[in-house]
């Protein structure tokens, strides 16, 4: 029953379809920015590919060698300070904590998702009052104010007419009786038509 019950859950929590509402309307509202992020780029694009040209190879070249000499010392250090004893105990700690930063993300993705869910909500609730403005507005539009309506006037009926429907009307609601025939048997006779009958 746990699992029916589980199931059952799932399948009714609108979390996931307000985490996929919260991050379309997230995209939406991030894409707005753009336009404005290339018009940026545009301005700042001729500046920066002349910075490019007037820079010389040669300053490149040695920046280049200097981080690569620096990179193959520090390896150099790392590697020389390994003792194959502690690097049984270095790696168990690694491994506890890299546990321990799995589970932190885990809780950090958890608390993301549910932001991003409750601004998928949020933004629902939103979409679902713009489309009811909308929707009042057409209605407005296609069916104007109508004058107030009058109840129709029942007209008197005559006695004999009411009698005949009110007949019909409980002749439609009953179902037809079915008519049995009397029969003058032994009881045994009396069993076995009960069970034709059934």
């Amino acid at each position: 029953m746990a699992i029916a019950d589980d199931l059952k859950k799932t399948l009714t929590d609108p979390t996931p379809l307000y985490f996929a509402a919260g991050t379309a309307d997230l995209a939406v509202q991030q894409a707005k920015k753009v336009p404005g992020l290339i018009e940026q780029l545009r301005a700042e694009a001729p500046a920066r590919i002349e910075a490019v040209k007037n820079t010389d190879p040669k300053v490149v070249q040695e920046r280049a060698k200097g981080a690569q000499e620096a990179v193959t010392a520090k390896v150099a250090e790392v590697f020389g300070a390994i003792d194959p004893k502690k690097l049984g105990e270095t790696a168990q700690d690694l491994a506890l904590r890299g546990v321990g930063v799995a589970a932190e993300y885990a809780v950090r993705a958890k608390e993301t998702y549910d932001k991003v869910a409750e601004h998928g909500e949020q933004a629902v609730r939103a979409w679902r009052g713009e489309l009811t403005d909308e929707i009042v507005d057409i209605a407005e539009v296609v069916e104007p104010a109508a004058p107030a309506k009058s109840e129709p006037v029942a007209e008197p009926v005559a006695a004999d007419a009411s009698a005949d429907a009110s007949a019909d009307a409980s002749a439609e609601e009953k179902p037809a009786a079915r008519k049995t025939t009397a029969r003058k048997s032994t009881a045994k006779k009396t069993v076995a038509a009960t069970s034709d009958e059934s």
